[in-house]
């Protein structure tokens, strides 16, 4: 499998970085920072550091440093004004490419038929990518995006999931573009995708270069997480994505259906609208639901169900000393 990552490289992004780059039979391309968690020159850093931590040979490139229309928003409450719980990581002795984000994500799509696109941060790269060289859609063989909540609660609005929220104009482009999207949502964050402080411990006794950079860069998101929802734990919404996208028999249950982003109401800004149960295509609706019935066509594969066992054991096994 051959992977292009983008990301707003904070905690979460971090570990999921890690699985890729450590996963059997994967390689990864490259890896673009887009403006999200935090600004994408600490991103790049950060991203940087898990490429070195990981020992690997991994381009890593400077994209879009604000939405396309919208104020730049970071979330450094909840992981740290690094990114990495402000643990004092010390840069590494790896640099960003000079060459921008777009153009390499472009180039990539190209070159590599089929590639696999995950995107963990807001979609600002991905919109200005299909934007401009719209023939990649037809390239690209699967986008696996961490972002939306499907028919729940948001995590930074009550209707909003942040990477959507962030960047809804580009969130909207994407969704409408024709990539084939896998939409993992918010809600595969919370509860039994939790690792409990049981499982925390045991990441802790693994005691690896990658479980202790695991626990220690997230620390303030565990506290930031109990404060958020008043679950306690470590939350991984990035490494869950990464982890359907490397083992797709982690995803027990998804259908293709309508989505949409809100961008008009800062009431439900950012909210993906998900037509569950296809109204956009009931013709009794027509006088209602006429804008969808004209544009209503299942675009998003949408994750329902994922195997929380699954995904924690894909996990624990890339923070082995060695992985097969």
């Amino acid at each position: 499998m051959q992977l292009w990552i983008d990301t707003d490289t904070a905690s979460d992004d971090a570990v999921a970085l890690l699985m890729a780059l450590r996963w059997s039979g994967v390689e990864v391309i490259g890896i673009s920072v887009v403006a999200g968690n935090v600004p994408p020159q600490q991103g790049a850093r950060n991203a940087l550091y898990v490429v070195e931590l990981c020992g690997v040979d991994v381009p890593v490139y400077l994209g879009a440093e604000k939405p396309l229309l919208r104020p730049y928003v970071h979330a450094a409450w909840f992981h740290g004004e690094d990114g990495l719980s402000d643990k004092g990581y010390m840069p590494t002795k790896l640099t960003p490419q000079s060459e921008h984000a777009v153009p390499a994500l472009i180039a990539a799509a190209r070159a590599h038929a089929g590639l696999t696109l995950v995107t963990l941060g807001p979609l600002t790269n991905i919109a200005l990518a299909v934007q401009q060289a719209p023939d990649i859609v037809e390239k690209i063989g699967r986008v696996v995006i961490m972002g939306g909540a499907a028919a729940t609660n948001g995590n930074v609005t009550p209707a909003a999931e942040y990477n959507i929220w962030v960047d809804p104009e580009a969130a909207r482009m994407v969704f409408h573009s024709g990539l084939p999207i896998t939409m993992v949502g918010w809600e595969f964050c919370q509860g039994e995708f939790v690792l409990s402080f049981d499982e925390i411990a045991h990441v802790r006794a693994i005691h690896t270069p990658y479980s202790d950079f695991t626990l220690d860069c997230n620390e303030t998101a565990i506290e930031a997480y109990h404060v958020q929802t008043g679950e306690r734990g470590l939350s991984l919404p990035d490494a869950v994505a990464m982890a359907a996208t490397l083992d797709p028999t982690i995803i027990l249950h998804s259908s293709r259906h309508y989505v949409e982003v809100e961008t008009q109401s800062e009431l439900t800004r950012g909210m993906t609208v998900v037509d569950k149960l296809n109204v956009a295509h009931d013709e009794r609706n027509r006088a209602v639901w006429q804008p969808l019935l004209e544009r209503g066509t299942p675009n998003v594969e949408v994750c329902w169900e994922l195997d929380a066992a699954r995904w924690k054991q894909a996990l624990y096994r890339m923070l082995q000393p060695q992985v097969d």
